[in-house]
């Protein structure tokens, strides 16, 4: 977080956020078992009664333990349980092993939520400046576990023979394919990417820098379904040409042939959603797919993944409001583009740039400052938001992060290219 303490966020403002940020993710939980909301499907995946009680445990910790004298802790044993990755806050239990907390249930953590909505709700009017920017961090924190809610509870339901619906389908209407990519050509020079300071950004968003960006187009929009059947029918998972070599040992290793959730029947490709099983719409963007997959296939493409500096600077201009983003629980999945440059929601887009600090980063001060510089190795950047991220949770200059195998989150794939000099 970049505190603005000049601009610290208006009470009323902050406590109507904190009111809907919590009530939507106990939307989403709504229609879980305690056994769905306990299940842990792999490592990377947490479960949905642990999110619940661990974006509890960061109000409770950072904001009511530290700023409100008197605050008793709902129970003593929930910091070890519902930390995450904080060492500053002391041991933790295993995080590949949360799957293993049958106990409290999952109407004892929604009593946990709820005591400590109402002591924030009752404190809130009393907290100083600084206080008020850890409960604005924690919404936009909450808000990020409440995406990897979604998919985290995707994988688990994938993980059923009887593949259940988490939600109800939406009615769809036909959409025509669109048509080839176009290109947003740029000259190349000096520009400006970062976070300008003003607002809430998290702390990897800055500072704010030059950049200096060679002649290259970007790609109108994100590619589709269809157009990756038309990879996979060309042999593109069969053929090391296209490949990085570790993406190539994974392919061979895990026996990749297809994006995730993607499976092959006498009737064509079919994908698992939060809706059961449906067939694929080639007109949508594809997701789920890692950074190895989203590599080779530009290379398939004869084009290449966008730099972050190339990604933020054509997408400067987009309403990082607008775009299909999650403004209520149901069967979120990405749609078919409907005209104009598209940048912001549907599906993170793989770039090829590094997760790594900006020119005079500094994490902050505290526990708190654990929250993204410590994760700058191995990873790599991805923009734009998805289907499953909140609305009004996104800025252009908001960086996202996974593995390069990784492709459980809605992620899906941009194409740039070089352009010769003028």
């Amino acid at each position: 977080m970049q505190p603005d303490r000049q601009l610290a966020p208006r009470v009323p403002e902050t406590a109507r956020r904190f009111e809907r940020v919590r009530a939507l993710t106990e939307a989403l939980a709504a229609p879980l078992s305690d056994a769905d909301a306990t299940v842990q499907s792999m490592p990377d995946a947490s479960p949905a009664k642990w999110h619940l009680a661990h974006t509890t445990w960061f109000f409770e910790t950072f904001v009511l333990r530290d700023h409100v004298p008197g605050y008793r802790l709902f129970d003593e044993r929930y910091p070890f349980l519902f930390n995450s990755y904080y060492e500053a806050e002391g041991a933790r239990h295993a995080r590949d092993r949360r799957g293993m907390i049958t106990r409290p249930s999952l109407s004892e953590v929604l009593d946990y939520r709820h005591a400590v909505n109402a002591a924030v709700a009752a404190a809130v009017d009393t907290l100083p400046p600084g206080a008020l920017e850890l409960v604005e961090l924690g919404c936009h924190h909450e808000q990020q576990h409440q995406e990897l809610f979604v998919t985290d509870i995707l994988h688990l339901f994938s993980e059923n023979p009887c593949e259940p619906a988490m939600f109800a389908a939406e009615r769809k209407q036909p959409v025509a394919m669109p048509g080839p990519i176009g290109w947003i050509g740029r000259p190349g020079g000096i520009a400006e990417i970062g976070h300008d300071g003003a607002g809430f950004a998290f702390d990897c968003e800055g500072p704010r820098h030059s950049v200096l960006l060679s002649p290259h187009a970007i790609a109108d929009r994100t590619v589709t379904n269809g157009e990756w059947a038309a990879f996979i029918a060309d042999g593109g998972y069969a053929d090391p040409r296209h490949w990085l070599s570790d993406g190539w040992a994974w392919v061979k290793a895990e026996g990749i042939e297809a994006p995730l959730y993607w499976t092959r029947g006498g009737e064509g490709w079919t994908r698992f959603g939060l809706d059961g099983r449906r067939p694929i719409d080639p007109a949508a963007p594809v997701t789920h797919v890692s950074f190895y997959e989203a590599d080779a296939y530009a290379s398939w493409a004869g084009a290449r993944l966008p730099t972050e500096a190339e990604w933020e600077v054509a997408a400067a201009a987009a309403d990082p409001v607008g775009g299909n983003q999650m403004d209520a629980a149901g069967a979120v999945e990405p749609r078919p583009a409907s005209g104009g440059p598209a940048f912001i929601g549907d599906v993170w887009e793989w770039t090829g740039s590094a997760y790594r600090p900006y020119p005079g980063f500094r994490a902050a001060e505290g526990a708190v400052g654990e929250y993204n510089g410590k994760f700058m190795s191995g990873q790599f950047v991805l923009r734009g938001g998805s289907c499953a991220t909140p609305r009004g949770h996104l800025r252009t200059s908001y960086r996202n992060f996974f593995y390069p195998h990784q492709r459980w989150q809605f992620t899906g794939v941009r194409l740039a290219k070089d352009l010769a000099p003028c």
